[in-house]
């Protein structure tokens, strides 16, 4: 048998009689990729992962980056066969069948829940830090308030202005790096080896924090949703897939890197969830204090804005499927937007208000590790099993690169902390019971939803 050749492509369309116009290529596939993975998210958990690595993120950055480019690698495979499909979701239901794809889609909801909610509870804790005399709470409230009622108008403001939101952090990265330089020349540092290894270095520890930091890599895959706009999806979209995961990853270790090595004492952190504006403070003072929170409250924001528009589109089409209650599935007739929908999504976001930044954190890297491993079996099953490609450059292709893939992403999820996998769990245990309650016990269908349904 020879090598496999993905399937024919097919014309683009909008579902509307229209084609859409092939005219992306692969620059502006990764420049999207990386504007999606939003470029100062190496700072949200910055603070967490330091106390949880003793100082070592960027060696934890490694070893994430080394997992996601596997599981880069499988994401690759399956658009290569499935063009019009960017989703973990619709990859295993179409590799294991309807039972399993619902659960790892039910999985992948826990990430899409605690994505706007992250995005809230970080707005309050930088927004206290440089108003201490506003309660964090207030913040918060105000956030969701602003985002839930934007989104409930329809407006695309913030959607037009995301360009400017990413250029402005590139630009503050570079100024935070070379002002950085700039006071390191100046002063005593530590070995330039020292945030990566060092005596207090613990393996169990890094693994924990790199567990942590998939939360970094979300949307890497991302450019699998615009496959029907791109000139050559089948080769430009898997290789702006591997060139957004290896190019984020090596931004994060260098902006972490960099941090370390100007404020290497993270004993001294005022909060581990706000520990970027101590190193910020400790850089360029107050110019780059008021710099940092401006570019990363407005990315925040921006994040908030798509990913609460996101989620509520999931729960309005599950809701006009039928398979969540049919009041999501309601469009506003004077807004033309799914008004239930979004409200409660605002709702749920208010457990910003009690939850911990570091829980937030490993809930969505416990939704993403579950969706990551099955792309990777996804392969698996596919192309050896389903069609017995077994030649030996077929065998490294699609049984050893996934399968390496796997075993990191496992490593990285049975990392994660206790008290994660006990929530973890009872959500995964929750989507069984009511897949059951759905199939009436199997004896039915199993739903289909789609993840990446607007």
């Amino acid at each position: 048998m020879t090598d496999y050749k993905p399937s024919t492509l097919p014309p683009a369309h909008d579902g509307q009689g229209s084609d859409l116009k092939r005219i992306l290529g692969l620059p502006a596939l990764v420049f999207f990729g990386l504007a999606y993975m939003v470029p100062l998210t190496v700072f949200t958990t910055y603070g967490v992962v330091t106390e949880t690595t003793n100082g070592h993120v960027p060696m934890a950055y490694i070893i994430t980056l080394a997992a996601m480019f596997f599981t880069a690698w499988s994401y690759g495979r399956m658009v290569e066969h499935y063009p019009q499909a960017g989703s973990a979701y619709t990859y295993t239901r179409r590799a294991f069948g309807g039972r399993i794809g619902f659960m790892v889609g039910w999985a992948l909801l826990l990430d899409y829940i605690f994505l706007p909610m992250i995005n809230y509870l970080v707005i309050g804790i930088y927004m206290k830090e440089y108003f201490p005399a506003i309660d964090q709470g207030w913040w918060i409230v105000g956030a969701i308030a602003a985002v839930t009622l934007l989104n409930v108008l329809g407006i695309k403001l913030v959607a037009r202005m995301n360009l400017i939101i990413i250029a402005f952090q590139f630009v503050f990265l570079a100024v935070f790096i070379a002002m950085a330089f700039s006071s390191m020349s100046s002063g005593s540092t530590p070995s330039l080896l020292a945030p990566f290894h060092s005596e207090s270095l613990q393996w169990a520890s890094i693994v924990g924090g790199a567990a942590i930091l998939c939360l970094s890599f979300l949307g890497f895959d991302a450019v699998s949703t615009l496959s029907e706009e791109t000139r050559d999806p089948k080769r430009d979209i898997p290789r702006a897939i591997m060139l957004c995961t290896l190019v984020g990853g090596l931004l994060f270790i260098l902006a972490s890197w960099v941090g370390h090595m100007v404020f290497p004492d993270y004993s001294q952190f005022g909060s581990v969830d706000s520990a970027a504006v101590d190193v910020m403070r400790h850089t360029g003072g107050a110019f780059l204090v008021t710099f940092f929170t401006a570019a990363y409250v407005a990315g925040c924001f921006a994040s908030a804005m798509a990913s609460q528009a996101s989620v509520s589109r999931i729960l309005y089409a599950m809701g006009r499927d039928r398979v969540l209650p049919s009041i999501l599935g309601k469009v506003s007739e004077r807004y033309g937007t799914p008004l239930i929908s979004t409200l409660v999504v605002g709702a749920i976001s208010l457990m910003a208000l009690v939850i911990s930044l570091e829980l937030a954190a490993t809930m969505i890297s416990f939704g993403a590790l579950v969706a990551f491993s099955f792309v990777n079996l996804s392969v698996i099953k596919h192309y050896l099993l389903d069609e017995h490609l077994l030649q030996p450059r077929n065998m490294f292709r699609y049984g050893v690169m996934p399968g390496i893939g796997f075993l990191l992403t496992i490593w990285l999820w049975t990392s994660l902390s206790g008290y994660t996998f006990q929530v973890g769990l009872s959500w995964v245990a929750a989507g069984f019971l009511y897949l059951l309650y759905l199939t009436r016990l199997f004896k039915q269908d199993v739903p289909d939803f789609d993840l990446n349904e607007a």
